[in-house]
């Protein structure tokens, strides 16, 4: 944060001297194509804050109803898409993604990126990434910096998803190291007592063996074969500290300049160690098949109607006696069981964890301990990464934004979403403020999502939920059959499109029940995050067919900055909630980051030969024009 206490006119100068040398190139390539072509403060902050929000709706309601752009579903108008651009900006998003078309170029990036480095001196090349990959992927080096590109954003019916990308830039031998340190509990460390090895050999009766939540060395090295998703690594609980405190942050950024309509986006490896989340996650699948087993094979708890009374009598005729303090515990409302556990607990900093989880064990007739006993500093460190989560959403409950908690490998993801869907229960009482991510490459992302939509109506709580196609198939293929368990992946892309899309269809048919009953409808809200022109499409054809529109405020679309700009901009221009993921940090920080957006355009060549048409056909259209100084001057107000 050195730079940030540069003086105002050594900032300025500094900035001068970046856009007059960035001028002088782009003049010199206009003429070259026209050759060729043709506390106390915090309170007040927060209330000037909602001052700005009410002001803004104020201003948004003096006149009649904004005046939208007319979609065109084909996303092929080369003018609504680059209005919010430079002719410079448009050229430079050309010749960008001229280069990730080289294969040579995209495998070789970082190392490149490091040769040009020591080759042309630190000064230079930080221009030269901002003149090319950092200025078009990235929106700036802080959360002061990027200001005039969220507003410009925001000019053009645009919001943002806030996301500090600076990434560690360490080896596979380091990151190996510190996965397996980092997701071993201490009783696997040492031996086990006679009683910690009965309790394990007790619980596997309940779900078998589960290989996928216990680390494994070759899989250690979390970003192998993950292209799209940035990686965490545990070092210590004072790195989870200062994780947290650049998220939040972000959440200030987001809230200082969005009005309220912004997000910031969080990962809960970033916040915890990573054993506690493994642990969990095996619990919570065990939990599952408990629930299962005492259903006769029907599934889950929430959908049964099974009554405390009924549930008390199957445990007896299995022989279990001593189920008064689990009956206890047990979630329930006037239609029965929701919960077998009291998963609210989980979000107490003051609770035990090993001690919430025992549970019937119908095969052996007693109560066994699901969970490998916790020492007292695992327990202080799950704790720690609860109460850095309360903080996070309390932070941006008091700031007026939102928080979308990502979706990581599956033998995390079972911990990730019960903590989210628990954190929507506490927080999302007024408004959704907490979204889940669901990865609909997996084979039971319906049932997931059908799930928690249940528990949300139960218990009367905002349901929030992005819906991406996912960033880890690669590696969990891989994973499960090194491993020796069911790949947890559709067999397919269409398999995975056809999962989205039904996905998607049984939420907005949830939210038409909402408004055919009179109900709210934006207890539901849905984030369409896909580069995926046709899934785009469909949700707007289903939305169309339903009857959900875009005034409902319930159904939102999302890119990254720098990517699929032909859907985003006419989406946001024509009156739809539209999303940017935007990444900012300093330019030798973002490296991986840059890396990782290179490999992923090289994925996607079908899309980029779109977007590479349009943006040569409005480049010549301004240079045809005369606009080679064109200033984006946009005058809409995003839903």
């Amino acid at each position: 944060m050195a730079f940030l206490k540069l003086s105002t006119s050594r900032k300025c100068s500094q900035l001068l001297l970046q856009e007059s040398l960035r001028n002088d190139l782009y003049t010199r390539l206009v003429r070259s194509l026209t050759t060729t072509n043709g506390s106390g403060e915090l309170q007040q902050q927060q209330q000037q804050r909602r001052n700005n929000s009410v002001a803004a709706t104020a201003a948004s309601t003096v006149d009649n109803k904004p005046k939208w752009d007319t979609l065109d579903t084909s996303f092929a108008n080369p003018e609504a898409t680059f209005k919010s651009k430079t002719t410079w900006e448009i050229f430079r998003a050309y010749i960008v993604y001229q280069l990730c078309s080289s294969n040579y170029l995209v495998e070789n990036n970082m190392q490149l990126m490091k040769i040009c480095k020591m080759v042309f001196g630190e000064k230079l090349f930080t221009l030269m990434m901002k003149m090319t990959f950092y200025g078009h992927f990235v929106a700036g080096e802080d959360q002061y910096r990027i200001v005039p590109t969220l507003k410009r954003l925001r000019s053009f019916g645009v919001k943002p998803i806030l996301d500090y990308s600076v990434e560690e830039d360490i080896t596979q031998e380091e990151a190996e190291k510190r996965e397996v340190e980092s997701s071993m509990s201490e009783v696997e460390k040492m031996d086990q007592s006679a009683a910690q090895k009965e309790d394990s050999v007790s619980a596997e009766k309940i779900g078998g063996s589960l290989p996928q939540y216990h680390v494994d060395k070759q899989f250690a090295d979390r970003r192998y074969k993950v292209q799209s998703a940035r990686t965490y690594f545990y070092l210590n609980e004072a790195t989870c500290e200062r994780n947290m405190e650049v998220f939040q942050n972000c959440l200030d950024a987001v809230a200082g300049a969005t009005y309220g309509t912004g997000i910031t986006a969080i990962k809960l490896t970033a916040l915890g160690r990573p054993q506690l989340l493994l642990q969990l996650s095996e619990v919570i699948m065990r939990a599952r098949t408990l629930a299962s087993e005492i259903m006769g094979g029907k599934g889950n708890v929430i959908g049964q109607q099974l009554t405390l009374e009924e549930l008390d009598k199957r445990l007896f005729e299995a022989g279990i006696k001593d189920t008064k303090k689990f009956l206890e515990k047990v979630t329930k409302d006037s239609q029965g069981v929701i919960h077998l556990f009291p998963w609210s607990g989980l979000l107490n900093e003051n609770s035990e964890l090993s001690d919430t989880f025992r549970v019937p064990c119908l095969k052996e007739g007693r109560m066994v301990r699901l969970l490998s006993q916790l020492s007292k500093k695992e327990e202080e460190m799950f704790r720690n990464m609860v109460h850095r989560l309360n903080t996070l959403v309390q932070t941006a409950t008091d700031l007026d934004v939102r928080i979308m908690i990502d979706a990581e490998q599956t033998y995390f993801q079972p911990a990730i979403s019960r903590l989210t869907l628990e954190l929507m229960q506490k927080y999302n009482t007024e408004k959704a403020v907490v979204f889940n991510t669901y990865q609909c490459y997996l084979k039971d992302t319906l049932n997931e999502v059908k799930t928690d939509l249940n528990q949300a109506k139960r218990q009367k709580f905002y349901f929030g939920a992005k819906l991406v196609r996912g960033a880890y198939i690669d590696q969990e293929r891989a994973r499960a059959a090194a491993l020796g368990y069911t790949d947890p992946t559709n067999p397919s892309y269409e398999a995975t499109t056809k999962m989205y899309h039904d996905t998607l269809t049984e939420c907005l048919t949830r939210i038409k029940v909402l408004k055919d009953q009179g109900d709210v409808a934006n207890k539901i809200g849905i984030m369409v995050a896909s580069h995926n022109e046709d899934t785009v499409r469909f949700a707007l054809s289903q939305m169309k067919e339903i009857g959900i529109s875009p005034d409902d405020k319930v159904i939102c679309f999302g890119q990254l900055l720098g990517m699929c700009d032909f859907i985003t901009f006419p989406l946001g221009q024509a009156g739809y909630s539209a999303y940017k993921y935007i990444p900012y940090g300093p330019v030798n920080e973002v490296l991986p980051y840059l890396s990782r957006r290179a490999m992923e355009n090289k994925g996607v060549l079908k899309k980029l030969v779109k977007e590479k048409k349009l943006l040569r056909k409005e480049l010549f259209r301004r240079i045809m024009h005369g606009q080679f100084f064109y200033k984006p001057n946009g005058n809409y107000t995003p839903v």
